[in-house]
């Protein structure tokens, strides 16, 4: 029934990637969304690069999820199934993350509230009818990725990310039985504690400088505080976060898109975003902050949901200017 919690129990997958019900000590939830819904488009911004520890989806359609919540670790696969939505979890956190289910898939999202005043936004929405915004409820684990992409390239911040976990985080609770799940080595991230006892040079072997390091270090010490803004408003939640010297508009607003679900949480400081925007809303490749922010004027509100939208429509300009540079402080 949906909404209830009991233990699941199914065999092993016969054959790889093909991953039937997980075994052994799983709660379960079923919840039927009340309309269309894209598991991996809703998802899919929480994969920090494809070999995240954190976040794997099998040929099955699955989507697993390793997560720090406030009551422990714990381990989340989702499946659709027609239109209703079947999860089990496992682990100290398994309660929490059932408990948040329709609101990690987008249950407190109002799709109905955006406008499309562009043919293009119509066009993607009309097409895209599984979009909506998730909502984790957890700050750190998307603030700490978010630092490690500052000014770097994505393959560097995800190829920190990886290290980071894999070294100092947990693996991840769960079917330890189930051959795919073993295979797809999950881990929690590390408790604020163990981020703030890493060494110098681990930082240095994961390609992190100084200043990303030392404003996750910053982070970790007010965790607590940082955490609470998942409850706030955007406007104090993201002052909340850039209290930390090294958290701006950019990292704050990359965060809250996830964990509070932010629908107007739009990106400033981007290297392409502004490009992308003014391309396909006004032909203006060259766009800068500035005019992204007045062609989304209309969209006040739900300004992270149009970028979405556009992001997804592939109508994105040719690149011709080369890609940031890529560094390996580890190399030094």
């Amino acid at each position: 029934m949906a909404g209830r919690f009991a233990p699941r129990s199914a065999p092993r997958a016969a054959v790889p990637h093909q991953v039937a019900a997980p075994a052994t000590d799983a709660l379960t939830r079923d919840w039927t969304p009340p309309g269309p819904l894209d598991l991996r488009l809703v998802l899919g911004p929480l994969r920090r690069g494809p070999a995240d520890p954190t976040f794997r989806m099998t040929r099955d359609g699955a989507v697993w999820r390793a997560g720090r919540t406030p009551a422990g670790p714990g381990t989340l696969r989702v499946t659709a199934r027609g239109g209703r939505i079947e999860a089990a979890a496992w682990g100290p956190g398994a309660p929490w993350l059932l408990d948040g289910l329709p609101t990690l898939l987008g249950a407190r999202d109002d799709p109905d509230a955006f406008r499309p005043r562009h043919r293009l936004l119509a066009l993607t929405r009309h097409r895209r009818p599984g979009l909506r915004l998730l909502r984790t409820g957890l700050v750190m684990e998307s603030l700490i990725p978010s630092v490690l992409e500052q000014k770097v390239t994505t393959d560097e911040a995800y190829r920190a990310w990886r290290y980071l976990v894999r070294k100092h985080g947990t693996p991840a609770p769960g079917p330890t039985d189930h051959a795919v799940f073993t295979a797809l080595g999950l881990h929690v991230m590390p408790d604020a504690r163990t981020w703030s006892l890493i060494p110098s040079w681990e930082w240095h072997r994961a390609g992190v400088d100084a200043k990303r390091s030392t404003t996750i270090l910053r982070a970790v010490r007010v965790a607590r505080r940082l955490e609470e803004a998942a409850a706030m408003e955007l406007p104090e939640a993201m002052a909340r976060l850039e209290l930390i010297p090294g958290i701006g508009p950019w990292t704050s607003a990359e965060t809250l898109q996830r964990s509070n679900g932010a629908a107007d949480a739009v990106t400033v400081g981007d290297l392409h975003l502004p490009g992308i925007v003014g391309h396909a809303l006004a032909g203006n490749r060259n766009a800068d902050d500035e005019e992204m922010l007045a062609l989304l004027t209309p969209y006040e509100g739900q300004r992270h949901r149009a970028t979405r939208l556009i992001l997804l429509s592939g109508h994105t300009p040719l690149r011709r200017a080369p890609r940031m540079t890529r560094g390996d402080i580890a190399r030094l």
